[in-house]
């Protein structure tokens, strides 16, 4: 009989007792304690067993567990009589900053400082015993008392000193989601405050700390050394790229195949690798985020799990008011194309609006892409990856979080579909420029690097012959050169608008076709189906040298469709000519107008 399937639970203990379902890690108890590193930082995606492991290596080897060898019978680590003998014997500190997340610097340090109170309130048995000095005890007392009055830096450094002495050996210190304040603070803009006040912390506890026995820190990604680590040089890092522990988090393809056996959905095997599989961590490939896993087996359907199981709030807002350059390659991740990008795994947050090679480094770190490739470059001192995205639940959820960013409350949108099927260029002008005007920022449609220029108002800088009021030729042709990312921003969210018509459509982006690239293509799969047209769209941003109205842009745009024979790949598939629509779309800023030809 199958075990029974407990959503959401991360105590070790509790599984155990329940005979729950549950997939052996025990082995990375020995692998942990074996490498014999101080301090160790593992990385790995949401929901992929960081606090549950964490929680096992607390029931190992807290003394608070002392003679519950009942929660590791049968498993890996039970098997040697070593690590039976060390089960529970060790005072461990067990913190957890998952809960961390504040709108303000001083709601985060109350977080903070309310999980040191809960540390200290259930040790305080030490002040019964004979280990402290009154003074120590007097401190320790005030400190339960007014928390907040107290820099709590060496807080967890005292703790350790106290437990040490009490118990005679040194504690082991577990951390959980060491990063989830430094992700809000970055998300909230206070940055600077956060970073000075956990650096001081984290070196009070993990460096300058003589009472500690080793320390496991887990988090999503790795903070820069420079932000919070710069005075730990004993830590040992491990990222996705990384070698150690590579089947500790995440399940094995051998252990979901497993799974599926026990569970009677053995038959699902290859649709549940397309759906799950597709994680790396360092040289081991076929690893399934767990969280997708386990909700299928209990369920038994196919869902975007673990890309639904959390705000992607971070991940959305980097792509959405990023450089146009950024959305180009979002829409290449997602056509199936393998990107080459050179980065630096460690995350520097206050970098992150300002380098687009971060932003790649983060959708690594948080799963949602996968090395393919690997080479040095430059004599070995610049690491260049082969990206792709992880897997179809990952792909489904940048299709979906793409048409997010253009969902009306009238869910207009689907009539804008409509119209463009239908060639109703009134219903596809009104559309594009209600959501144009009252939904995309001045920074979305300049790009991040252009944004202090106002596309809007640029388009009260043109007289009618073309030319800046004001301004030289030279100057309006540096204004339309900063504002072509608008082209871009708007390709971008017209593929957003369509990317759910892939049941009738075959969509296809920056191709050739004839003697050119054309912008966007709508190819019907089914050409002789009655009603769906075949379509071309071409992007134009007005050029005021050229053009003195957006009515010359659009004209242009459908002049270079013809010239440039875009139709050839259609016609060529057996498309017959008079089922295919071209239309231009052009832009000034906020302001559009789409025309057909």
């Amino acid at each position: 009989m199958a075990r029974v399937i407990s959503i959401g639970n991360e105590e070790f203990s509790v599984i155990r007792e329940k005979n729950s379902f549950y997939i052996d890690k025990t082995g990375f108890i020995k692998e942990w304690w074996e490498n014999e590193d101080v301090t160790t930082l593992i990385t790995r995606p949401r929901r992929f067993g960081k606090t549950l492991n964490m929680t096992m290596l607390n029931c190992f080897f807290s003394n608070k567990y002392k003679g519950r060898a009942d929660l590791f019978y049968g498993l890996d680590i039970w098997k040697e009589e070593k690590y039976r003998n060390i089960q529970g014997i060790y005072p461990v500190i067990f913190l957890s900053f998952a809960r961390i997340k504040a709108n303000t610097f001083e709601q985060t340090k109350k977080q903070m400082y309310a999980q040191i109170v809960k540390l200290y309130e259930q040790n305080r048995f030490l002040l019964d015993s004979e280990c402290m000095s009154d003074t120590e005890k007097a401190r320790y007392k005030m400190f339960l008392e007014s928390p907040l009055d107290k820099d709590i830096s060496f807080t967890v450094n005292d703790m350790s000193d106290y437990l040490s002495r009490y118990y005679g050996r040194k504690v082991i210190i577990l951390l959980d989601e060491y990063d989830t304040p430094m992700q809000e603070a970055y998300v909230n803009g206070y940055w600077e405050e956060t970073v000075a006040f956990t650096r001081s912390f984290f070196n009070a506890t993990f460096k300058t700390n003589p009472f500690l026995e080793r320390a496991i820190m887990t988090g999503i990604t790795r903070v820069s050394k420079e932000s919070i680590f710069s005075d730990l040089n004993n830590l040992v890092v491990i990222t996705s790229t990384s070698k150690q522990y590579e089947t500790v988090f995440g399940f094995t393809e051998e252990e979901v195949f497993s799974a599926l056996d026990e569970f009677g959905l053995a038959e699902e095997k290859l649709k549940v690798k397309d759906w799950y599989d597709g994680f790396i961590f360092g040289n081991k490939t076929d690893i399934y985020n767990p969280w997708s896993i386990i909700n299928f087996l209990k369920f038994k359907e196919f869902n975007a799990y673990w890309a639904d199981s959390s705000s992607n709030g971070l991940v959305n807002r980097l792509i959405r008011t990023g450089a146009s350059s950024v959305k180009q390659t979002v829409e290449r991740l997602i056509d199936g194309d393998v990107i080459e990008k050179s980065f630096d795994e460690q995350i520097v947050y206050d970098k992150l609006d300002r380098s687009e090679n971060a932003i790649w480094s983060l959708l690594l770190a948080s799963g949602y892409l996968r090395v393919e490739t690997f080479r040095w470059e430059d004599e070995m001192t610049r690491k260049v990856y082969g990206l792709k995205l992880t897997n179809k639940e990952v792909e489904i959820m940048f299709k979906t979080m793409i048409s997010g960013w253009f969902e009306c409350t009238e869910d207009s949108s689907e009539n804008f579909i409509k119209a463009l099927i239908s060639g109703n260029l009134d219903a596809m002008n009104e559309y594009m420029n209600e959501i144009a005007l009252e939904t995309f920022s001045s920074f979305d449609v300049a790009g991040k690097e252009n944004s202090r220029v106002r596309p809007e108002n640029l388009a009260s800088c043109y007289d009618y012959k073309g030319v800046a009021n004001g301004l030289s030729l030279n100057d309006s042709s540096n204004l339309y050169a900063m504002t072509r990312q608008s082209s871009h921003f708007y390709h971008g969210f017209v593929l957003g608008l369509i990317v759910n018509q892939s049941k009738d459509y075959i969509i296809n982006s920056n191709r050739e076709s004839g003697f050119g690239r054309y912008d966007v293509m709508m190819m019907p799969k089914n050409h002789e189906k009655k009603g769906l047209p075949a379509i071309i769209i071409e992007f134009k941003v007005i050029n005021p040298r050229k053009e003195s109205s957006l009515k010359e842009t659009v004209d242009m745009a459908l002049k270079q469709i013809k010239e440039k024979n875009y139709d050839a790949e259609l016609i060529k598939r057996g498309v017959k000519k008079e089922d295919i629509r071209h239309y231009g779309f052009a832009f000034r800023g906020k302001e559009v107008l789409i025309g057909e030809g």
